[in-house]
């Protein structure tokens, strides 16, 4: 939801899948980028994640600190997610200005596309559905 936020700016909100916790972001200062790692395929069970850098001083926990668990993935990086749901919301370096955020937990649309794939070595070539088909929701008699 797009609202204007404690810096007096449009900002965007973001929560986990239970609501028990929540954020606010002044602003996605890089661009929107899909992972395809590794780590990120395992930490959120699916191929890739979109993910984009919020400066420290853009990025407010609104509600659910308390409910923040986080596990080192790799050396010097932590996740952050719900520990009800389970939903990975940051990462983060500490001592860098940037958290990594998982831009599929904003409540609303971002206001930008993503602009680039990265780590597609990590690639699953068995995930490839260009050749199956689609369905808009579920497929016809389920």
């Amino acid at each position: 939801m797009l609202c204007t936020d404690t810096w007096g700016t449009l900002s965007m909100k973001g929560s986990c899948l239970c609501g028990a916790i929540s954020y606010e972001v002044a602003a996605l200062d890089t661009a929107i980028l899909f992972c395809h790692c590794q780590t990120c395929r395992k930490a959120h069970a699916a191929p890739l994640v979109p993910t984009a850098g919020v400066m420290r001083e853009h990025f407010v926990w609104l509600k659910g600190e308390g409910s923040l668990s986080s596990f080192e993935s790799s050396p010097g990086k932590i996740r952050h997610f719900c520990m009800l749901c389970g939903t990975h919301l940051v990462a983060e370096r500490p001592g860098k200005p940037v958290l990594i955020l998982r831009v599929a937990t904003l409540d609303d649309a971002p206001g930008a596309m993503p602009e680039a794939h990265i780590w597609t070595s990590h690639d699953l070539n068995w995930l490839d559905h260009e050749d199956i088909p689609t369905h808009h929701e579920w497929q016809p008699g389920r």
